[in-house]
């Protein structure tokens, strides 16, 4: 990492439940050099009590943040003082996934209502790491979803120095709507989060929810920091490719696609030699050929193959050549 983490928040993709595992974060990384990358969330309770490594990742992923998911001040500080120790660059805390699981547990989106504990949380995890800690929130939950409700908000986290957050610029609702419901159907309010920088100035703000086009992070980073971007990033992955060019003003040509998957091979040959299995990676890599005709052949081709016994990186250079096929 060779610039200050705030030149990396210009663009970063959300991290997202069995989407962003340590395999996509290397895909994603060939392409774009700058993009600051996030892992899932994980929880406390998997980091300090559960069997496998939830914070495994290629050195090739950093700058790299992981978001924790958790409302114990105490574990969360155990967690990020491990995560600094396995060299994360940054700490985020999750107070934006909606699901009944997360509420169950206390932790996401519902933690809005609790702005302290919010800030109680930070500031445990502040007292025990270097790496900056930063929190993801939407703009409000349920009725709760006035300005000054989120003000409220920032007012109380960021007074314990906490100088970053990325906001997701719909409320979630945590009755009666899913997951993927909430990332779609509470209407995206992006002046609200413009507003938000303008009387925060201070603050480094990043905007998250919807965004698509390089357009769109053209017009949102004319009034805040950075821009997150989701699913888009995962189902058209490719747009990775120009990012460091359009966002970070790098001369440097664009990978074609092409040579991104010669770039996966040797990574994919090491996965295979180290046990694992060929649509561990592959599964990521589906949507690199959209809008290219013949991209749907690729596509299914890993589909119908990725998954079978022995399958090798000879089943990407088969799903590559399919393409060409009328």
């Amino acid at each position: 990492m060779k610039q200050p983490l705030n030149h990396y928040r210009r663009f970063s993709i959300a991290p997202m439940l069995e989407w962003t595992d340590r395999h996509y974060r290397y895909f994603a990384r060939l392409m774009s050099s700058q993009t600051l990358l996030y892992t899932e969330m994980v929880t406390t309770g998997a980091i300090l009590f559960g069997k496998g490594d939830y914070l495994s990742y290629n050195e090739e992923e950093h700058p790299l943040a992981l978001q924790l998911g958790g409302s114990d001040p105490l574990a969360l500080a155990q967690c990020a003082k491990i995560a600094a120790e396995r060299g994360y660059d940054e700490v985020n805390l999750n107070v934006g996934c909606p699901s009944d699981r997360v509420q169950n547990g206390r932790f996401g989106a519902c933690l809005m209502a609790e702005p302290q504990l919010v800030a109680d949380c930070v500031k445990a995890m502040q007292d025990v790491v270097d790496i900056p800690v930063t929190v993801k929130t939407r703009i409000g939950i349920d009725e709760q979803d006035s300005y000054p409700f989120l003000t409220d908000f920032i007012d109380t986290v960021s007074a314990t120095g906490c100088d970053t957050f990325i906001i997701h610029a719909r409320k979630a609702w945590l009755n009666g709507l899913s997951p993927k419901e909430n990332r779609e159907i509470p209407p995206l309010d992006y002046p609200r989060v413009y507003q938000l920088k303008q009387d925060y100035s201070a603050l480094n703000i990043s905007i998250n929810g919807g965004v698509k086009t390089f357009d769109d992070m053209a017009t949102h980073l004319e009034h805040l920091d950075g821009v997150m971007v989701g699913r888009e990033a995962y189902q058209n992955p490719y747009m990775l490719a120009e990012v460091d060019q359009r966002l970070y003003g790098m001369e440097k040509a664009v990978l074609s696609r092409d040579a991104v998957v010669d770039l996966m091979l040797p990574y994919i040959e090491r996965h295979l030699q180290q046990g694992g299995r060929l649509n561990h990676i592959t599964r990521h890599m589906t949507g690199l050929y959209q809008g290219v005709a013949g991209g749907r052949r690729w596509r299914r081709y890993l589909s119908e193959n990725a998954h079978k016994a022995g399958a090798d990186c000879e089943v990407v250079l088969a799903a590559r050549a399919s393409i060409q096929q009328a």
